[in-house]
């Protein structure tokens, strides 16, 4: 009788999730395991914890539900706070584990840890990776070598929207017959102190007030698209800055792979069959393909994504101001517009699309403070932090990435376009 096992990262789904459904296709039984790794909750060079309270808490949320959608399958899920490498080689004899089933991931730090593992385990054990975080899968791009992707995002779109289709989600593996397959599972999911947080309350003006888990990002999109329709409005409401309408919220979902983007995908164009197709609609598609390029620049450029001369390897004048750094982190500059979305991210975890544009502006092209630090805090905070996502970005707003025409924002006046009557600003700026 073979056992699989399913290595839960950031695709913490049962549904569009390759790596379950080979692995139940297979084996006779599967067993998952989920890691709050130790090295992702302590501090990075710049100060700020790798996962703040914010993040913790919603993966705290989703980990709890995907244990109870894998029990449904009769898979147990088995959740350790510890180093992977220093407690699989155990399991995997325990359980006379012959596949490994998981995400595809390439960043350095998640290498390293696949490069440690296997030097503790057995050579005949296979690892089976699947690219299940893309919209367009690496296997049908134009681009048969990721150095051949473009500089410039217009062109990786066109290119794929006239060449690639969309492929089906893979569906929901059907529950496994393990009636002989008895396991004591007395794991348990951490808490926030067991992971070095108190406690906390959701600050009642967040525009983020969602939990984690495949539920309830299944439960936003029908929320979102079909109850309230704001889906047909997205393109004019996605540079709102009060409450969860003004944009769809489902990045959080994303990052941890509660949620696929062939899902969300695929939803649109229901939505776009019967009820409307316009410009509003396919720009929610058009911010998943920005969601594709940035891991594709990822793919390419490795670790450059962290540099301080970015992709570009652009030597500019960077300083590093301890004054600067707190009254940025604290909204206390000398731009009200900039100190209301600090403010926000630091009391929810959450900051709107256009906030992040600006607060990232004024930091790396007003202030010229290193991009890093800025980029450094947004990890830390943000719930729907996305290394692709959020460094890509980074350098894109710091002039060392892909944006041609290295813009800067006028501060003054986006306040004056996107809150032209400082009611975001008077939320988070009153006393």
């Amino acid at each position: 009788m073979s056992t699989g096992l399913v290595w839960f990262k950031n695709n913490l789904r049962i549904g569009d999730n390759s790596a379950l459904a080979e692995a139940c296709k297979e084996n006779d039984q599967v067993i998952a395991i989920y890691f709050f790794n130790p090295r992702q909750f302590e501090f990075t060079e710049f100060g700020f914890k790798k996962t703040g309270k914010f993040r913790t808490k919603f993966l705290i949320e989703t980990i709890t539900e995907l244990k109870e959608n894998l029990a449904a399958l009769n898979i147990p899920l088995f959740i350790y706070h510890e180093e992977p490498e220093k407690h699989l080689p155990g399991i995997i004899d325990q359980y006379a584990i012959s596949n490994i089933y998981l995400q595809e991931e390439w960043t350095s730090e998640e290498q390293d840890i696949i490069t440690k593992l296997k030097r503790e385990i057995p050579g005949e054990i296979q690892f089976k990776s699947f690219y299940d975080q893309f919209l367009f899968h690496p296997e049908d791009i134009p681009y048969p070598n990721f150095k051949e992707i473009p500089k410039v995002f217009t062109e990786f779109r066109k290119k794929c929207e006239a060449k690639v289709s969309v492929r089906e989600c893979t569906p929901i593996p059907k529950p496994l017959n393990t009636e002989n397959f008895h396991l004591k599972n007395k794991t348990k999911i951490p808490n926030l102190k067991n992971l070095g947080f108190e406690e906390f309350d959701k600050d009642s003006r967040t525009a983020f007030p969602f939990e984690g888990g495949e539920k309830q990002g299944k439960n936003r999109i029908k929320q979102y698209f079909w109850e309230s329709k704001n889906l047909a409005q997205y393109k004019q409401t996605r540079n709102g800055l009060i409450g969860e309408a003004y944009s769809s919220k489902l990045s959080a979902w994303l990052a941890n792979g509660s949620i696929s983007a062939k899902q969300v995908y695929w939803e649109v164009q229901k939505f776009e069959e019967k009820i409307i197709k316009n410009q509003d609609t396919y720009w929610l598609i058009f911010e998943l393909i920005w969601r594709d390029y940035f891991k594709y620049i990822s793919l390419k450029h490795g670790n450059k994504i962290f540099k301080i001369d970015g992709i570009l390897e652009k030597k500019l004048e960077w300083n590093k101001d301890k004054k600067a750094k707190e009254n940025w982190i604290n909204g206390e500059t000398k731009k009200p517009f900039v100190n209301a979305n600090m403010k926000e991210l630091a009391a929810t975890g959450f900051m709107s699309n256009r906030g992040r544009q600006n607060v990232a502006s004024y930091w790396a092209k007003e202030l010229k403070q290193d991009w890093r630090i800025g980029a450094a805090y947004f990890e830390s905070l943000l719930i729907d932090y996305d290394a692709h996502s959020n460094w890509g970005n980074w350098m894109y707003n710091s002039g060392v990435g892909n944006d041609p025409r290295d813009r800067k924002f006028n501060i003054k006046r986006q306040a004056e376009r996107y809150d032209p009557d400082q009611k975001f600003q008077k939320l988070w700026l009153k006393e």
